[in-house]
């Protein structure tokens, strides 16, 4: 049974529609890329499946146990937010919020789960660091551990490497594949088609026409 499914959806602001007529799915251990041009919807449609904003028409399913909250999110930083004066084990820790309902602690399992999504992100020797004075390849990667801890069944990522230069790119678009190949389901935002196609299996292209299908028919109509 697919994760999530989208059946005819229409996407847009108050009634402004963007995206119309949309119909794809999302298995298990799925690594799909959402391509397009910029305003094209690519982030408006990302929000929508999360339940930050309401679809204007058509449904979204999830699967069996699943729900909006056992996605992760790794939103497209602010300036602000590149400048926030907190630990690097801090920041990661904050994404188990999610899971301490009305304590205002973190339990032993929450902290653990932190130090596991370091562990996998390869930023144990930061850990203790300021999380403002690390390059935005450290920064992106404290995130997607927050991610992690989160959730670790679907992780969205709207474009990962924004702002990154061509190694800190690579490196990050080699954890996110890792994650993936270790059984967490990828959705990704990108500009970078060439990544797109050397990592995902599956692209959905938000244009006229619309695509939907796997990464080899997508790169046979290109």
């Amino acid at each position: 049974m697919p994760q999530i499914e989208c059946h005819d959806l229409s996407l847009g602001y108050g009634s402004k529609v963007v995206i119309s007529g949309l119909n794809f799915e999302v298995n298990k251990g799925d690594y799909l890329c959402i391509v397009g041009e910029n305003g094209s919807g690519k982030t408006t449609l990302m929000k929508t499946i999360l339940g930050l904003q309401a679809p204007l028409g058509g449904v979204i399913k999830f699967g069996e146990n699943l729900t909006a909250k056992d996605v992760g999110y790794l939103p497209q930083q602010t300036d602000f937010q590149k400048d926030f004066p907190a630990s690097v084990w801090e920041v990661v820790l904050s994404g188990c919020q999610g899971r301490c309902g009305l304590r205002p602690f973190y339990n032993k399992k929450e902290k653990l789960t932190a130090l596991q999504a370091i562990q996998k992100m390869k930023i144990e020797e930061i850990s203790s660091r300021c999380y403002r004075e690390l390059s935005g390849g450290q920064q992106q990667r404290v995130l997607l551990a927050r991610a992690l801890c989160a959730a670790e069944k679907i992780i969205f990522l709207d474009e990962p490497v924004s702002g990154l230069d061509p190694q800190a790119s690579e490196d990050m678009y080699k954890l996110i594949n890792e994650l993936n190949q270790a059984g967490t389901t990828i959705i990704m935002i990108s500009h970078d088609v060439d990544a797109a196609l050397k990592y995902s299996n599956s692209i959905l292209k938000i244009s006229r026409p619309l695509f939907y299908g796997t990464t080899e028919d997508y790169k046979k109509q290109c």
